[in-house]
């Protein structure tokens, strides 16, 4: 190989990284929990907690847990000694028990999601702006969803400071 060749094959080796770099840094966000996690989401969040009827649901989930692990540790302690019969009656009271259960927490989850994606649809926009600044003023030339990655440092994640922006913009009004 000529020396001009080598030369050039080493600089080209060397200037890779460099210009990688110069093209920008990488970071993640998760919107969602940026959103979240600001002031005025759980504000709204808590004033939803707050409602009557989340409150009772809330409740009706408590009383719900309460009496299927009762009912669980009195299947466990008596199994042995019921018949084939009373253990299939006692299964089928625990499998409708787990289905109320379940209606509670999907009643309350619902309640919960609505909240949040009215949330996001709301802040989305000066989601979008923040975004715009932070990766302008960070220098950012790639930006992944959180959830599109399978593994990124903390050192990469801007979700906190997504969400501090957020709650600037949101005492600035």
């Amino acid at each position: 190989m000529s020396k001009l060749l080598k030369f050039t094959f080493a600089v080209l080796v060397l200037a890779l990284p460099t210009l990688g770099w110069a093209q920008g840094k990488i970071a993640v966000v998760d919107l969602q929990e940026a959103i979240l996690q600001t002031d005025v989401a759980q504000k709204r969040l808590e004033e939803i907690r707050s409602q009557d009827d989340f409150k009772a649901d809330k409740a009706e989930f408590e009383r719900l847990k309460k009496e299927m692990d009762e009912m669980v540790k009195k299947f466990q302690k008596d199994a042995a000694v019921m018949s084939q019969d009373q253990q299939a009656a006692a299964r089928q009271k625990l499998a409708s028990k787990q289905a109320d259960l379940e209606h509670v927490v999907g009643k309350v989850q619902q309640t919960e999601q609505a909240a949040a994606q009215a949330l996001l649809q709301e802040l989305g926009p000066k989601v979008q702006e923040v975004l715009r600044d932070i990766i302008t003023t960070e220098g950012i030339g790639l930006l992944l969803q959180r959830g599109a990655v399978i593994h990124a440092d903390a050192s990469y994640s801007i979700t906190a400071k997504v969400t501090d922006k957020l709650n600037q913009m949101a005492a600035k009004k």
